[in-house]
């Protein structure tokens, strides 16, 4: 067995991933890519063995697919031209024979990725059971501004139970691109509508949509999150392409029907469903129904997150040591900043309302996020918590810190004006810099 590049680094990612590997186990995920990835055959062996991965962790997966450059080649080779409209195909009887052959070729071959279990292999000892059918009722989309898309069409409704029974087997539901009609018509689906609708249909606790661009700034940079709200905002935004607006569409239509969280994952990202489910910033874009973030009062459950976050400031020397035990009794004077379900900051307020006086105290950030203004924002809201006691001052104790509060409005003073309460309980071994605020 080869030795790891860098140990120490792969254990606290391991670590780091304990906790959305309970929180994940048991979960639908529906995953949704177009046939842009199976055709790179590589890169899909290896988001394959992603798959394997997921499984195996627990996770109950729907796996959408669509066919367009395999559609593509079988209307190459039959010396026919594709048209679209709209983004999507214009699927007449020819077209309609090129997406039937494509897309029985494509389960064949996924499902043959599936069952591997070569030794030596990510796949080994692999026990991935594959079920596919006929899940999808589907209706003709029409004409639409003068355009008759023939055998487009769209999902009108999909058969949940089923699949779901089949998610409780342990089985990985495989569900192609193609709906049927009562009256035995097939139509050739968009497969982010299908994974839309899938989703919805589920109450699926998280929808991934791989595609090719991810939605970004106007320099560029991705957008690692979005609420449904800036989505929205994002929509209309002039110069969007057809297949971004397609996806970002679909992302909202699922958001509403009650899936949990969707995630847009670049599809040429090596690992990159992994990166984005299993670590905190993720590579992809979170889009969620509310804000990630949300500064509230803590509360008791809050306590193995706050201690996660001051015991390295704790064992620096940064802050005092406090114990499970004191945290628990004090919990009722702590703010904190919870990020996805994650504990990123926290600060407590301690007041001493005879002397209308309170020490800020506490203050600790995860280093991901002390660029986001987190510190300030606690502060902030101790400060109003402060005001509601009729605080007149806040005091603070720090031996590293000393500019961030002389940037936030204190000034530096002597032990002696503290309450007389904490100057007893003043660490001189510890040599804290005393910082005054009035507020």
């Amino acid at each position: 067995m080869g030795r790891l590049p860098h140990p120490q680094a792969f254990v606290r990612w391991f670590r780091q991933a304990a906790p959305y590997v309970h929180a994940f186990r048991g979960r639908t995920f529906v995953i949704g890519c177009g046939g842009e990835l199976v055709a790179e055959k590589t890169r899909f062996v290896s988001f394959v063995h992603d798959l394997n991965l997921l499984a195996a962790l627990g996770i109950r997966l729907v796996l959408v697919h669509g066919a367009r450059p395999q559609i593509e080649a079988e209307m190459r080779a039959k010396g026919r031209r594709s048209r679209f409209a709209r983004g999507l195909r214009i699927t007449d009887a020819a077209s309609l024979v090129a997406v039937k052959h494509a897309a029985g070729v494509l389960r064949v071959e996924i499902e043959a990725l599936l069952s591997q279990g070569l030794p030596n292999s990510p796949m080994a000892g692999a026990r991935i059971r594959v079920a596919s059918g006929n899940y999808l009722t589907a209706r003709p989309l029409g004409v639409l501004h003068g355009t008759d898309f023939q055998f487009t069409g769209e999902v009108r409704k999909v058969d949940g139970t089923a699949i779901a029974r089949h998610l409780e087997a342990g089985e990985l539901v495989l569900v192609p691109h193609i709906g049927y009609s009562p009256t035995g018509e097939v139509f050739n689906l968009a497969w982010e509508d299908v994974a839309e609708s899938v989703a919805i249909a589920l109450r699926a606790d998280k929808l991934l949509l791989l595609t090719d661009k991810l939605p970004a700034t106007r320099r560029g940079e991705p957008l690692h999150e979005l609420t449904a709200r800036a989505a929205e905002a994002l929509l209309k935004k002039p110069g969007q392409p057809p297949h971004a607006a397609r996806v970002l569409k679909s992302a909202l239509r699922a958001l509403a029907g009650g899936v949990g969280r969707v995630h847009l994952v670049a599809r040429r990202a090596d690992g990159g469903t992994l990166l984005e489910l299993f670590t905190h910033s993720g590579v992809g874009t979170m889009i969620t129904a509310d804000p990630l973030e949300q500064l509230r009062p803590a509360r008791i459950e809050d306590i193995g997150g706050i201690l996660a976050l001051i015991e390295p400031l704790e064992a620096d020397g940064t802050l005092v040591k406090r114990s499970r035990e004191l945290l628990e009794r004090e919990i009722g004077n702590f703010e904190v900043v919870e990020h996805d379900g994650v504990i990123v900051g926290c600060a407590a307020l301690y007041p001493f309302p005879a002397e209308k006086r309170a020490e800020f105290a506490c203050l600790a950030v995860a280093p991901e996020y002390r660029d986001a203004g987190y510190g300030e924002r606690l502060l902030q809201a101790c400060q109003a918590r402060a005001e509601a006691q009729k605080i007149r001052r806040l005091f603070a104790l720090t031996t590293r810190a000393a500019h961030w509060f002389i940037a936030h409005g204190f000034r530096e003073a002597d032990v002696s004006a503290l309450p007389e309460r904490r100057q007893s309980l003043y660490n001189w071994r510890r040599g804290s810099k005393v910082f005054l605020k009035r507020i």
